[in-house]
């Protein structure tokens, strides 16, 4: 009878420890939970996925590889054969591009720059700089895309423009202030909506 009496007692005092043990690592799991957050790919950002963010540079651009005052002193072709340089414009913001035929993000967004082009009149002018590709070849296609006549464009062919601006993508956009700065950069494609938003925060057009 004594035995028996014993081993209950053993048992429940066993029963009793796992509880308290249980319920001391509940605890402790409970305030790791707490304490650490599970983060998920919407805390992350607060934009929706694979949407591209593109933030408007502030006046100037901070760029060691860019200097503005070469960019400026650059000499091109316009399409009579005449030399000219984004210096002989100073005094009129510029919103200057580089393209080729063979680039099709470059082709899609030439209408939409003939658009803002035609909206902004004489306030701003935009110049397409083609990358080392021929004036027959260049006219040709501009004529048959019905952009021809909507934009200043210019021939580089020594591709100084694109190298002088650090160009690693295309297409490749830089706006200039009245005073030469360079106030923005944009690498890749833009529509006739960015493009008035980059203008406006940054030329003040």
């Amino acid at each position: 009878m004594k035995n028996i009496i014993v081993t209950i007692l053993a048992i429940t005092l066993f029963g009793v420890g796992c509880t308290a043990a249980n319920d001391k690592d509940s605890s402790r799991v409970s305030k790791d939970t707490n304490t650490t957050p599970i983060v998920t790919d919407t805390d992350l950002t607060d934009e929706p996925q694979n949407q591209e963010s593109d933030s408007v540079v502030k006046t100037p651009v901070q760029d060691p590889v860019i200097q503005p005052h070469k960019i400026i002193d650059v000499g091109f072709k316009d399409y009579n054969g005449n030399d000219i340089k984004l210096s002989d414009l100073l005094g009129k913001p510029l919103v200057v591009n580089s393209w080729a035929v063979w680039c099709p993000f470059c082709v899609k967004e030439l209408p939409d720059f003939v658009k803002v082009q035609k909206e902004l009149g004489d306030k701003v002018t935009i110049i397409s700089i083609n990358r080392q590709e021929s004036k027959s070849r260049t006219d040709e296609f501009l004529t048959d895309l019905g952009v021809r006549d909507g934009l200043t464009f210019w021939l580089d062919s020594g591709d100084k423009f694109y190298q002088t601006i650090g160009g690693f993508s295309m297409p490749e956009t830089i706006l200039i202030d009245v005073n030469g700065q360079l106030v923005d950069h944009k690498r890749g494609t833009m529509d006739d909506k960015e493009l008035r938003k980059r203008i406006k925060e940054n030329l003040g057009i």
